[in-house]
Parts: C-alpha cells; structure tokens; sequence
C-alpha cells in the first residue's frame, strides 16, 4: 500500500510537471526532463514530510534539489535553465494551501485563513530560497572549477 502511494504520487507529480511544460511551450524535447525534475523534487518533499520535516524545510530542500537537477539539463541539453526549473517547481508551489487561505476569509473563518496564508507565504518563500542556494551553490562550484582549471594550465608568458 504505502509503495501504491509513492508511485501514484511519482507519476502524478511527472504528468504535472510535464503537463506545465507544454503550458509553458517547453520544446518537446524537454518535456520529460522538466517530468523528471519534478518528479525528483516532490519524491524528495513527501520523503522528508514522513521523516516528520516541517513543510517550509521539506520545500527548501526540494526546490534546491529540482533546480540543480535544472542545471545538469540545462547544460547537457542547451537550453535554458528556466524551462527545467519552472516546469519543475511546479509540485512544490501551495496552490491548494492558498486556496484554503481564501476559502476560509469567503467563511469569515479569519483565524485559520492567516494560518494558510501565513503558511503559503511562507512555502513560496521557502521555493524562491531554494532556487536561490542553488544558484550561489552553482556560481561557486562554477567559480571553482575554473580557478581549478586555471591553476593547471602554464603561466600566459610561457615562463614558468
């Protein structure tokens, strides 16, 4: 039963990712890879909410994880980083935390709704930071590779 849920969960998350990829004209090609990341990225969420860690770190992690997953395709495919890191944000963003948020102020249920809300605001935050360690995370291991690749090669004089 609980691997039912995990692949139910596995293909829905792909067919999303997917599936917002052609909303977002994606090339063709790059379909199952924005599926892939985004698959990748709410495995690894639903995994650390049953390890029991809070929604806002789950989403952090997740979100780091499917934009270096983004970069990896960006770079072998040639193409733009966005077209994998949206398409695989897309399981992670509180769609239905901030629909509850506003179903809550249509019920005047005040106290609940800033709870969702509160919450969703706080998970999209918690997406745009994972973004963004990912990004430093990939300057630096950018900035270090060449200053690695540098080291390596002979002085520009020719003297050494």
């Amino acid at each position: 039963m609980v691997a039912t849920f995990y692949i139910q969960q596995l293909i829905t998350s792909f067919v999303a990712s997917a599936a917002f990829g052609i909303l977002f004209n994606v090339p063709k090609k790059a379909l199952l890879q924005c599926g892939f990341a985004g698959m990748v990225g709410w495995l690894l969420y639903i995994l650390l909410q049953n390890m029991m860690v809070e929604p806002v770190t789950a989403t952090v992690f997740a979100a780091f994880c499917v934009t270096m997953i983004s970069h990896f395709f960006a770079k072998k495919y040639k193409t733009p980083i966005i077209v994998f890191s949206v398409s695989g944000i897309i399981p992670l963003v509180p769609g239905g935390v901030a629909y509850n948020a506003l179903r809550h102020v249509a019920q005047n249920q005040f106290d609940q709704a800033i709870q969702l809300g509160a919450q969703a605001f706080m998970i999209s935050g918690a997406i745009a930071l994972g973004l963004l360690l990912s990004e430093v995370t990939n300057q630096v291991i950018r900035k270090w590779s060449i200053t690695r690749r540098r080291a390596g090669k002979p002085n520009s004089t020719g003297s050494s």
